[in-house]
């Protein structure tokens, strides 16, 4: 069994421009068309049971329409193995009723994106809702470190997340890519062994260049595989969750990929499915 802990999916008829959009700024070639249905059809190749799909809040206008397609068609994608979480942005105002609306529903965690968002982490529009979330039950995954194609500032650097540990002190804390995308160096030496989990997602190679963009500094950044073993292990594998980031890898060779890089049996079958099982509350 196989886990994606971190998937994006958008609707049918702007995917296609949100793809071309996010490929050009992140000089990235997606893997597959951005759609629920090209999501599935990528985990059936790559033999994935399920899928985490994390809506991306831009807008404070967004939150509500969005979380709303979210919980019509949750039946339907869980179907295909897609669990999708809610989103919010830091400049909603009524996100308390907002968040138990999810998980009164039954959506098991929220999606924020400091970089897209243009708020750091440590901002008391974030750390209010983290706390919330924590308050509900519901899992928090954070964009954590540098965003591939917002390089000017970092809003989630280890720094903030520290600050967010010790004034909040989250249950159910996830950092999306090892913690902090290329910025592994401070994720090993401030936040290895801290009570959050991360995601693999966008951290091992190769990247797939987008042939129609010039290439960004931290386009072609990712992992060496010793490096990641030694995270991994500093932080402890039943604290790590498999992760791709489709569209943003292919999944099929990224789960191919993640089990030549040296962990044991038990500790590949912690990260890739019982580690999120147990997170979610799955009962596999």
């Amino acid at each position: 069994m196989i886990i994606d802990f971190h998937t994006h999916t958008f609707p049918d008829a702007i995917a296609e421009r949100v793809l071309h959009k996010l490929a050009k700024s992140s000089g990235t070639a997606p893997a597959t068309d951005g759609t629920l249905s090209g999501l599935a059809a990528s985990m059936k190749e790559a033999g994935i049971t399920w899928s985490v799909n994390l809506p991306v809040m831009t807008g404070a206008e967004q939150v509500v329409s969005v979380n709303s397609n979210m919980l019509q068609r949750q039946e339907a994608m869980k179907a295909d193995g897609i669990l999708t979480f809610g989103g919010m942005h830091p400049d909603f105002e009524d996100y308390r009723a907002e968040l138990k609306r999810l998980a009164d529903a039954g959506i098991k965690g929220v999606k924020l994106h400091p970089a897209y968002q243009n708020v750091d982490l440590d901002d008391i529009r974030m750390m209010r809702i983290i706390a919330c979330t924590s308050e509900l039950g519901l899992v928090t995954i954070i964009h954590a470190g540098i965003d591939i194609g917002i390089y000017d500032h970092n809003y989630s650097s280890t720094a903030q997340v520290l600050t967010v540990l010790k004034d909040v002190q989250p249950e159910k804390f996830v950092l999306a890519h090892m913690g902090g995308w290329a910025c592994w160096h401070e994720v090993e030496s401030d936040l290895a062994g801290a009570p959050l989990w991360m995601d693999t997602a966008f951290t091992i190679g190769p990247l797939d260049p987008n042939p129609d963009a010039e290439p960004g500094p931290y386009s072609r950044i990712t992992l060496a595989d010793e490096d990641f073993l030694r995270l991994a292990r500093k932080h402890g594998t039943d604290r790590i969750l498999f992760a791709t980031d489709s569209p943003w890898q292919p999944q099929k060779r990224y789960a191919e990929r993640f089990k030549t890089l040296g962990l044991t049996a038990e500790e590949q079958e912690r990260i890739l499915y019982r580690n999120a099982a147990e997170l979610l509350n799955l009962g596999l």
